[in-house]
């Protein structure tokens, strides 16, 4: 195999059945050793220190997303399209979107663009590593395959990190941020299905995708376990953050009074 081969992807690469295999289960386990070391030895360091950790992660997603369309671009060589330079050149899958929506929470340094972005790309990587349907599924591990694994990845590990190293707040008085956030994103969906055609389901909400054929149900109910899902998903971050269910708040006086009358009572 020469480097051309591999960095075109264009040696022969049989398919295998890697999902949950030693690759899967070992780049798991350093995405976790990954954020947990940064959480401990980051998460009290000053906001320079932070930011510096959190260019590094997003210079790499940056690396990721560029070498894919150079490699891609001189592929056409010159002879596609306008849409083959579109469908090169944008983020198309859910995924890519949300690679780009960390950079440019990096890039515009904005509380509910960190918000939005570590949603968006923790679910995309929780599904990838749940199900994953490329990267683990060759015999070789190609650039493309690499990508694949990488940038998911790198959404695991910079998701949770934007969280942890405390750039992200969720507020309910501010969720209206991050839906305006999430329709834009709906919008550009749209646009790509409909208007560019470059994308037939990049959020997995049409008929016939590949999670609705895992689940086994109809559109109609499909969509609806979709729109809950979503709706319950997004709601957590806010849930714990904001309304700090799993701890006492300071203010709050009812846990003391309940506890008195439970000693009297007693």
């Amino acid at each position: 195999m020469s480097f051309s081969d591999w960095i075109n992807s264009s040696y022969p690469n049989p398919s295998v059945n890697g999902q949950w295999g030693l690759l899967h289960i070992l780049t798991i386990v350093f995405c976790v050793g990954i954020i947990v070391a940064i959480a401990l030895i980051f998460r009290k360091k000053s906001l320079k220190v932070r930011k510096i950790i959190l260019w590094i992660l997003v210079g790499f997603i940056l690396l990721f997303e560029i070498a894919r369309r150079i490699i891609n671009l001189v592929k056409l060589d010159g002879s596609g399209t306008i849409n083959d330079y579109l469908y090169t050149l944008l983020p198309r899958p859910w995924c890519a979107i949300a690679c780009w929506s960390i950079i440019i929470s990096a890039i515009f340094n904005k509380r509910f663009l960190y918000n939005f972005s570590s949603m968006t790309a923790l679910l995309c990587a929780l599904i990838f590593f749940a199900y994953p349907s490329v990267g683990f599924n060759n015999k070789y591990i190609l650039f493309e395959n690499l990508y694949s694994i990488g940038t998911h990845s790198l959404l695991l590990i910079t998701s949770i990190s934007l969280i942890t190293l405390k750039f992200t707040k969720f507020e309910y008085r501010n969720i209206w941020k991050e839906a305006i956030c999430y329709v834009v994103i709906l919008m550009y969906v749209f646009l790509e299905i409909y208007g560019l055609k470059i994308e037939s389901d990049p959020m997995y909400f049409m008929p016939d995708n590949d999670v609705m054929e895992i689940f086994g149900v109809g559109y109609s109910a499909y969509l609806a376990i979709y729109i809950i899902f979503i709706l319950v998903y997004f709601n957590i971050f806010y849930l714990i953050d904001d309304r700090k269910i799993f701890k006492k708040d300071k203010n709050d006086k009812s846990y003391d009074i309940i506890k008195k009358v439970v000693n009297a009572k007693s």
